[in-house]
């Protein structure tokens, strides 16, 4: 295993100006330093810090995020998400720290009887969700839908690596498309669908912009296109009470409880702030 000197790898943490985060996040996943060590410089006395592959190549990943704005993530080829770390890659939209409160919202709103049936992750990405619901959910059988095939095969091997696979279904499609036998049988519905306005999408910062799936970025005109679709076709595969569940762009919230409302077959509809308090999910319930 490649090796480097604490204060080799210190003097060129305290020579960086900018982007510490990344750097951070960087050496913490390529090295046995933590955080806190680079914070508080306590490895400037370790005589070897071990490194998963050699400096220069440590170095040029770096250079690659400073000069092309490729995300740290899709450096590393992983991410931490709740309890797992997932393999990600630019077919993938990176799974953010936000979207780990569907999970629990999904635990705070169900019953324990109604834990146990069949529960959709839409647009699964790198399977995060799908992953999320069948940890939280032992008793459930998941379906995790996503339009690219690349996407898939990321999302099959995080959900192999997690030791899930016998009870999370992948199917490649367009939303509801593949799940026609599951009419009238689904308990709940997730989805972080794409809900960015298409004219925004270049406008967001460039690791995303330039790096991350636009077809899990661009929601469209308004950017409801994708989520105008769900609230219409849901209602026929819900059971009676069944939930369903998105994340959507902060500012949203209003709109998406006015298209929930003007469908007309769901009830309890509330918005459901993140961390920051801002607008971040919607769920509500079909009715009887």
């Amino acid at each position: 295993m490649a090796q480097i000197d604490g204060a080799t790898l210190w003097q060129w943490y305290q020579g960086l100006k900018t982007d510490v985060a990344a750097a951070e996040w960087l050496l913490s996943a390529l090295t046995d330093v933590d955080k806190l060590s680079l914070r508080l410089g306590t490895l400037i006395d370790r005589p070897s810090v071990q490194l998963d592959r050699p400096w220069p190549e440590i170095l040029d990943l770096w250079q690659q995020h400073r000069e092309q704005r490729v995300p740290i993530q899709y450096l590393v080829g992983t991410v931490s998400w709740r309890d797992w770390e997932l393999q990600v890659s630019p077919a993938v939209l990176i799974p953010r720290p936000e979207t780990e409160l569907i999970i629990d919202i999904v635990l705070e709103h169900t019953s324990a009887a109604s834990q146990s049936s069949h529960w959709l992750d839409l647009g699964t990405g790198s399977g995060a969700m799908a992953i999320g619901l069948a940890a939280a959910l032992p008793q459930a059988t998941i379906h995790a839908v996503d339009y690219s095939n690349a996407a898939l095969a990321i999302a099959r091997q995080n959900i192999t690596n997690a030791g899930l696979i016998d009870r999370v279904h992948l199917y490649e499609g367009s939303w509801w498309q593949p799940l026609s036998h599951l009419s009238g049988r689904v308990m709940g519905m997730v989805s972080n669908p794409p809900y960015i306005p298409t004219a925004l999408v270049a406008n967001l910062q460039p690791e995303v912009a330039l790096h991350e799936p636009h077809l899990a970025l661009d929601g469209g005109e308004d950017g409801l296109v994708a989520i105008r679709e769900l609230v219409n076709t849901a209602p026929d595969f819900l059971v009676a009470g069944g939930l369903w569940l998105v994340e959507m762009m902060a500012g949203q919230g209003i709109a998406v409880v006015e298209l929930l409302e003007q469908q007309g077959q769901y009830r309890d509809i509330q918005i459901i702030n993140d961390w920051a308090g801002l607008d971040r999910f919607v769920v509500a319930w079909r009715r009887s």
